[in-house]
């Protein structure tokens, strides 16, 4: 029986009649001596079972003298804690005049009166739950509140406060008399119970439990409530509450008791919105809605409060919200709150009505705003609100309104937002799909053929996306189909699209089509075109077309032979698209066994050659292998394969392939299934090794080699693969430089015997099939043997087996050998093939690695011998360092091969910078400039295009291996400034060979594309190094560096722009964005590093630099700056535009550098340093149309809008101050011509508009 009918049955029995016999006195006495006695023995465990025999020893006057027993107790614990507050039962007898000295919560006497009060609490608790004893509840009820009263202060003892809590809540739960004079303490303890980080779940079902009692409390007294409001608030972001079904309960419930804790509760949650998981968005839904739907119903009994606050604050401000969110994701849990309300306005009656009040004013106005981020939020409400009507309203109001809100969907179709579009597309699809029966049908034909015919050729991809996604999703409505039958055969163009993502969504549409009988999928898309797709498309496509298809081509529920008969169908029709369809087969659920079984039909059919097409036999081939492949990895399937091809089958095979991919397969199939008798094919794989020309540009081939390598290292035949293309290399290697002796190496006479037999054995076969081949041929021989040594070097396996050979540094010196020959001829041979020095410099990169273990390895193990040591001078000169100087001497040579271009680098070593003195001294006298005239350039006749791009590969190469070698430590580039020069002079030829072109024009698209394809790879790299060098320099020369390989970066992008057109300049900027911070950090790092040496002078820094020549960027910047300035002036010259005008290419990514610059004060200085220093030098020259466009470009572009103040800018402000004087100087002269007079006073002009001078007339300068 339970504590709670035990006590029903006891408050039933009338009051127990008095004792007569007894006097009160003795009584009284006698029930003292049992309580205390009781005490001194059951106070340490007090337990139910051993008080019950106590229980039934004591009179009646049981709760008098518990009561006095209590009150003293309490009154000692308090004592002892320094608290003098009197008991508000039992008054003190004799008062202390004084307070009592504190004592410690661990004194003896403490200690004593908690156990005597967890005695006197348990016995209470056991009064209530046993009927049989003559006690009535009234009656115990002053020592149960004496115990509540002094709750606050049994911190110390959680045993004791879970006793009188619990005491407390059974005295609420069972409704006892004066209940509620016991929850003044007990319910904020439990409160904070539950809001700790030990609190349970059944620590919220308790405070659940004393919800009534709340409402006791009196939540206007600021000061006695102020805690217990907080307790409360907290609670709304206490998880605990937040994820049970009473915490919820309760928190709905806490919301009614006040008007201020409402608004504070309803504002922790509005601010938790941002952060909340979306179990926790819902939950605080939930809540609110019951509060809503509670004080709608109870609005009568004083919740007016609760309702206004829901309604016009948390619900209105979340409308607001859901709007005018800033992110997506703000909105979107706004939106999730409010979906609750939504969610039961069909169920709960005034929901919809509330929601039109909120949201109807605000709503169709935000449709239409200019911004697009407010217009996607409301559409995404208004999908959400859909259909959005007041429910008192007349049947032609609703129409109306309806009508209002698909024209605006509608409407948003054609937004000018692609996301905008993207949602109003799905949205609608969800809207017909929802409400089908509803919609007018002449309003669902007008929306669905806006989605079919022009949303689905839109330019974005998402919204493409959409739309078939719309469509998948109208398929599970029935009542569509009808007409979806008629529109979705438009959308098969949609199989080509660009995008992958709309092509695997068309193809998942057939698969949603193909399950509905009423449908045929072939009728939205032609099977011509699905095989089509099938053949060439991605694997994700691929892979779900052959699961539309297998049903048809491939089931498993017929006879295995009358599904072979299927799929040779298939393959006849298309040999490419029923190869892919046999990749996939077995995935997608086919057998295994009649897989088997179509193996070896395809077999058959491609060794009898009996009815097949030529065409078809590499789909046969293929066809059969891809299964093999798929069936490779079960274990079930490799015994079977084995036989399959056992008895010389793919000898067989391999013979009758004529073609490199059913070659391929072949190989593929013998390296997977591995049967006994692969020794048969040994040779044929040898002649695929040593029939190698072309090979680095036919993937066809390449495939085939691959496949080969594999087979050869699982046969064990690896060092008969290697021995081959080393003997080629070399073989090559004498032959096309027969005038330069091989090097001499320190190899041993095991090896040197060995290499001697092999060169024999091999150059009987070498002479035959290459006799008569000229250099060029013999080197394309060689570059297919060095990919092969590339290829080898790129899987972990091969490369362990390469790099452990006797015989790799004779490979090692011949692709030496072959790459100088390559480089030194590629100005003459029409084409050439970088193979040779990809694969010397990854040996080279490989062998120093693995040298350096092996090495060091031996040093530390002592390990000395004679072949080591004679190594060790060859092992140095395998090393990257020497390999790559080796290069580089004969790479460098290119650049001037066509004519001498003036190096920069050739005087990295001179200080260029002068002082302003020193510049002044120099000053030139007027000279006339020819038009032709190329500043710090001679002309030269320019290079063939394919001699130009044979030296950018051969160079873009070598720098892919330097940036590879710095990240992995075999070059130090801080110490190596070899490299930063040779892609200086690289860059530099570039420039000079493009200025060039400029006048002559590439002649076809093709030479334009392949100029571009190396032009990419090398701004690629020269920028990865020019962030190289910023991270390493630390204001020493390779600062120098850093700005010409910037500023002639900088410059291919109008040279491209002039050379080859604005989509190929698009492309090379495109490339530009992702190295802009260092393009700027390059052009401005001498600046800033004096600018941070010299920032506490007193004066400022006087930088004026002296630079050859006027890169290309800053002359096609000047030419353009006249220009703007002469048509702003309505000159006569303006008729003549420049080659480049503001709205090209190049202006508008110097437009992109300008934004960054003005972001950072001292880089917009710098910046502004560097072209006032160029002033300085055409001044010098006299050039004033020069200067006058770069200070045109500095006062309106750089300092246009005043961003920066002129004190930020010390070194542009003391360069512009020079040149202003030296102006003044000038404009006095008479050998300056009239025209170079007003030049120089518009200048003059200029400058002085920009009020720099302030700087200097308050005392800095």
């Amino acid at each position: 029986m339970t504590d709670s009918r035990r006590l029903r049955r006891s408050t039933k029995r009338p009051p127990p009649t008095p004792n007569k016999k007894k006097t009160p006195i003795s009584t009284t006495a006698s029930a003292d001596d049992l309580l205390s006695s009781a005490a001194s023995r059951f106070a340490s465990r007090p337990h139910k079972s051993s008080l019950k025999p106590f229980l039934s020893s004591l009179p009646p006057s049981l709760p008098s003298s518990l009561l006095v027993s209590v009150s003293r107790s309490v009154r000692s614990f308090r004592s002892s804690l320094g608290t003098t507050t009197p008991s508000t039962s039992i008054p003190s007898a004799s008062p202390s005049s004084s307070p009592p000295l504190k004592r410690t919560r661990n004194a003896p006497e403490t200690l004593a009166e908690l156990k005597n009060l967890r005695f006197y609490a348990c016995l209470l608790r056991l009064c209530l739950t046993l009927p049989e004893l003559p006690f009535s509840p009234s009656d115990l009820l002053p020592a149960v509140r004496e115990l509540h009263d002094s709750l606050v202060h049994y911190e110390e003892d959680p045993a004791l406060l879970s006793e009188v809590s619990g005491l407390c809540e059974l005295w609420w739960r069972e409704q006892l008399p004066g209940r509620e004079s016991l929850i003044a303490q007990s319910v904020p303890f439990l409160l904070a119970k539950s809001l700790n980080n030990l609190g349970r779940k059944s620590d919220v079902r308790r405070v659940h439990a004393l919800r009534d009692a709340l409402p006791l409390l009196d939540f206007e007294d600021e000061g006695s409530i102020e805690d217990l409001r907080l307790l409360l608030v907290r609670c709304f972001v206490t998880p605990l509450y937040i994820k049970t079904d009473e915490g919820r309960r309760f928190l709905s419930f806490a919301l009614g008791l006040n008007g201020r804790l409402a608004k504070e509760a309803l504002a922790v949650v509005r601010s938790q919105i941002p952060f909340g998981r979306k179990s926790v968005l819902v939950a605080y839904g939930d809540v609110v809605f019951a509060a809503w739907k509670h004080c709608k119903r109870g609005e009568e009994e004083g919740q007016g409060f609760l309702k206004e606050e829901i309604e016009n604050g948390f619900l209105q401000g979340l409308v607001e919200g859901a709007m005018h969110a800033g992110s997506r994701s703000l909105a979107a849990s706004v939106r999730m709150v409010l979906g609750r309300f939504v969610g039961k306005r069909a169920m709960i009656v005034g929901v919809d009505k509330l929601i039109f009040r909120l949201a109807e004013p605000l709503l169709f106005r935000s449709l239409q705003v200019a911004n697009s981020n407010v217009r996607l939020n409301a559409l995404h409400l208004l999908l959400d609100l859909f259909p959005l009507e007041d429910p008192d309203a007349t049947k032609e109001v609703k129409d109306t309104l309806l009508d209002r809100q698909f024209f605006l969907i509608e409407r948003l179709l054609e937004d000018d937002c692609p996301e905008v579009r993207t949602v109003a597309v799905e949205g609608s699809c969800r809207v017909l799909h929802l409400f089908w029966e509803v919609i007018p049908s002449p309003t669902i034909t007008k929306l669905l053929a806006k989605i079919v015919d022009d949303m689905s050729h839109d330019m974005c991809n998402e919204v493409r996306l959409a739309t078939l996604n719309g469509c998948m999703y109208l398929l599970d409505n029935p009542q569509t189909h009808d007409i979806l039958k008629a529109l979705l055969p438009k959308l098969g163009h949609m199989l080509l699209d660009p995008s992958l993502n709309v092509r695997v969504a068309l193809v998942s549409l057939l698969l949603a089509v193909r399950d509905l009988r009423t449908f045929q999928f072939h009728k939205v898309v032609g099977l011509d075109a699905l095989l089509s797709s099938l053949a060439n498309d991605h694997e994700s496509v691929a892979q779900k077309i052959t699961r539309l298809l297998i049903t048809s081509y491939f089931p498993s529920k017929v006879s295995a032979k009358e599904a072979c008969s299927r799929c040779i169908a298939l393959m006849k029709r298309s040999p490419t698209a029923g190869a892919r369809f046999c990749k996939f087969a077995f995935s997608e659920g086919s057998p295994s066994r009649s897989l088997l079984e179509l193996a070896k039909v395809f077999i058959g059919l491609a060794l009898s050659a009996e009815d097949v097409n030529p065409n078809e036999v590499d789909g046969l081939y293929i066809g059969f292998s891809n299964i093999c492949c798929s069936l490779s990895s079960e274990k079930s399937c490799k015994t079977a394969l084995r036989e399959l091809f056992s008895g010389g089958k793919l000898k067989q095979l391999l013979t009758a392939a004529n073609t490199g991919e059913a070659k391929t397969s072949v190989i593929r199939i013998a390296s997977l299934v591995a049967p006994d008798d692969l020794a048969g094919i040994k040779r044929q794989c040898m002649d695929l090794i040593i029939n190698c020309s072309g090979l680095s540009k036919n993937t066809e081939k390449q495939a085939e080699v691959q496949a080969t390598h594999k087979l050869m290292f699982l046969c064990g035949w690896f060092e008969d693969l290697f021995e081959v293309l080393t003997n080629l290399l070399q073989n090559v290697a004498s032959e096309i430089n027969s005038r330069t002796s091989m090097p001499k190496q320190c190899v041993s006479s095991s090896k040197r015997k060995k290499s001697e037999v092999l060169r024999k054995n091999s150059m009987k076969v070498y002479h035959e099939t290459r006799k008569g081949l000229s250099n060029e041929e013999s080197y394309a021989v060689a570059a297919g043997a060095a990919w092969q040594v590339k290829d080898l070097l790129s899987s972990v396996d091969l490369r362990t087996a390469l790099l452990n050979y006797p015989i790799i540094d004779l490979a090692f010196s011949a692709l030496r050998v072959i790459s100088q020959v390559g480089i030194e001829n590629c100005m003459h041979w029409e084409s050439l093939d970088a193979s040779p020095v990809m694969a010397f410099m990854s040996l080279a990169t490989h062998m120093s690695l693995h040298n350096t273990v092996k090495t060091d390895g031996d040093d530390l193990n002592g390990v000395k011998n004679n072949e080591s040591q004679c190594s060790r001078p060859f092992l140095e000169e395998m090393s990257f360092i020497h390999s790559l100087n080796h290069l580089l001497s004969l790479s460098v040579k290119l650049f001037s091969e066509t004519g001498p271009v003036k190096s920069r680098s050739s005087i990295s070593g001179v200080n260029i910078e002068m002082t302003a003195k020193h510049q002044r001294s120099k000053r030139k006298k007027p000279q006339v400039k020819t038009s032709n005239s190329v500043v710090g350039e001679q002309e030269t006749q320019s290079p063939q295009v394919k001699q130009m791009l044979n030296v950018m590969e051969i160079v873009n190469t070598i720098l892919m291996y330097i940036i590879d070698a710095s990240s992995l430590g075999l070059l130090s580039l801080d110490q190596d400034e070899k490299s930063f020069k040779f892609a200086l002079s690289y860059i530099q030829y570039i420039v000079s060979v493009l200025k060039k072109h400029h006048n002559l024009g590439f002649r076809v698209e093709e030479e334009i594309e392949d100029m571009f394809v190396q032009l990419k790879s090398c701004f690629t790299y020269v920028a990865k190094l020019l962030n190289l060098i910023l991270k390493i320099s630390d204001g020493s020369q390779p600062l120098l560096e850093a700005f010409h390989l910037a500023s002639d970066l900088l410059s291919l992008i109008p040279l491209v722009e002039l050379c080859t057109g604005e989509r190929y300049a698009l492309r090379l900027v495109s490339i530009a964005k992702r190295w802009l911070p260092d393009l700027i950090l390059g052009l401005g790092s001498q600046y800033l590093i004096k600018a941070d040496k010299e920032r506490d002078c007193s004066d400022t820094p006087d930088c004026p630099t002296k630079l050859i020549s006027t890169p290309v960027w800053l002359m096609s910047l000047c030419k353009i700056e006249l220009y703007e300035l002469r048509e702003s002036s309505k000159d006569k010259e303006a008729d003549i535009a420049p080659e480049l005008d503001a709205s090209s290419v190049f202006m508008k990514f110097m437009g992109k550098i300008i934004q960054l610059l003005k972001q950072s004060p001292k880089l917009l200085d710098a910046m502004g340093a560097v072209i006032s220093s160029f002033s300085k030098d055409a001044l010098e020259k006299n050039d004033f149309e020069q200067v006058l466009g770069m200070i045109h470009f500095v006062c309106t572009k750089l300092f246009g809008d005043g961003g920066s103040s002129w004190r930020e800018l010390g070194l542009m402000c003391h360069s512009l101050k020079e040149i202003h004087k030296w102006i003044d100087e000038d404009i006095g002269d008479s050998r300056i011509s009239e025209d170079g007079k007003q030049n120089l006073l518009n200048i003059k002009v200029l400058l002085e508009s920009c009020n720099f001078f302030t700087v200097f007339e308050d005392g800095e300068g």
